[in-house]
């Protein structure tokens, strides 16, 4: 195996603000975009030609991954003028691929940080002789998933949509976005008009008798479509918990990236990231969260589980648990902001205009 195709085309609509002027694979997770960690990790297991598949600010990822030998990889772009669904991306790209018809293609979601051994993932699919192999991974609570039961030998047997009742729950097995196609079965999907994978090819590749693989990987697994699950996924990240060549530092309590200042009495731990320019002031205490870059973090302010955009500002003794700061906004003093707020960009809320609790 040597080449895949990254799916990075989404708009991101869950993650907003933070994609309001950046696309989602590129909103920074350990210090770097998070699309960084998936490039290195495939590179690391063996991959040297990606296809990029972009919709969305397609603009932006050319010139910060270029060719893409400083990572060791020759990467190309292809954009969809409309946007075309998973399946219609990966057909899209197919003009860009050099494998032979039998050879393996591996596809990964843009927005799916795991620890899957992507090396076990092709082998299972050659030494299966699938059509296609799906990475599979088992939650607690499926119902917000596509469920995909297998027989013994980890032989797709259905793609079940999110179940509704319990007797609809046949197992806790998830389709957890990454996959090899055999080269030819990449052809089959319909070009130029919007296809799923999940809802059209598979079932349908099914329904004809193609052989699926499912392989069962229960490492780390985390979808990153909510902003809370965004912060989580970076400071596991650093927690070192998440793994990835790509960290731009020891995994550790905190990542302060160069030209990042934090004050000496500064309290920053749980896996937060302090980007570049940034400044964390005295007395301020920063947990599990991350701070983009030139965001400040004033005197005696709290931020835990938070994202602070790139150039906002936290005034002091404010108190931040579970929020986002769009890029540039500011948050006045005393102020008081919980779990599932977001500040758009630019916004400005004056000192002490939101509180949860007294001003005593």
């Amino acid at each position: 195996m040597t080449e895949a195709i990254l799916l990075v085309g989404g708009k991101g609509t869950r993650l907003r603000p933070l994609t309001v002027y950046t696309p989602k694979p590129m909103v920074r997770a350990a210090g770097v975009p998070f699309l960084t960690h998936q490039l290195a990790r495939a590179r690391a297991a063996g991959v040297e030609h990606i296809v990029l598949a972009t919709s969305y600010l397609a603009e932006v990822f050319e010139p910060y991954f270029g060719d893409g030998s400083a990572l060791g990889l020759h990467i190309e772009y292809v954009t969809e003028e409309e946007p075309l669904g998973t399946g219609g991306a990966i057909r899209n790209v197919a003009g860009r691929l050099r494998s032979g018809p039998d050879d393996p293609v591996l596809v990964f979601n843009g927005d799916i940080l795991t620890g899957l051994d992507i090396r076990a993932l092709v082998d299972t699919h050659e030494t299966t002789g699938a059509d296609v192999s799906l990475h599979l991974t088992r939650v607690a609570d499926p119902r917000a998933y596509g469920l995909v039961p297998t027989d013994g030998t980890g032989r797709v047997l259905a793609f079940l949509e999110k179940p509704q009742t319990p007797e609809e729950i046949v197992t806790d097995q998830i389709n957890a976005g990454a996959y090899v196609f055999r080269r030819s079965v990449i052809d089959t999907i319909p070009a130029d008009r919007p296809v799923s994978v999940e809802r059209e090819t598979f079932p349908d590749l099914l329904a004809a008798g193609a052989h699926l693989q499912g392989m069962v990987d229960s490492t780390y697994w985390l979808d990153l479509g909510t902003p809370a699950a965004f912060v989580r996924g970076s400071a596991d990240l650093v927690l070192g918990r998440a793994p990835s060549p790509a960290v731009p530092g020891r995994c550790g309590d905190r990542l302060v990236l160069p030209t990042a200042t934090v004050a000496p009495d500064a309290k920053v731990t749980g896996g937060t990231v302090v980007g570049e320019g940034a400044y964390v002031a005295e007395g301020a205490r920063v947990s599990g969260s991350t701070i983009l870059p030139g965001a400040v973090i004033e005197p005696d302010a709290v931020v835990i589980d938070s994202l602070i955009g790139a150039r906002a500002r936290v005034g002091e003794r404010s108190v931040l648990t579970g929020t986002v700061i769009g890029d540039g906004a500011v948050v006045g003093a005393d102020n008081e902001l919980r779990e599932g707020v977001r500040v758009w960009c630019d916004a400005r809320i004056p000192a002490g205009a939101v509180r949860f609790s007294s001003d005593q």
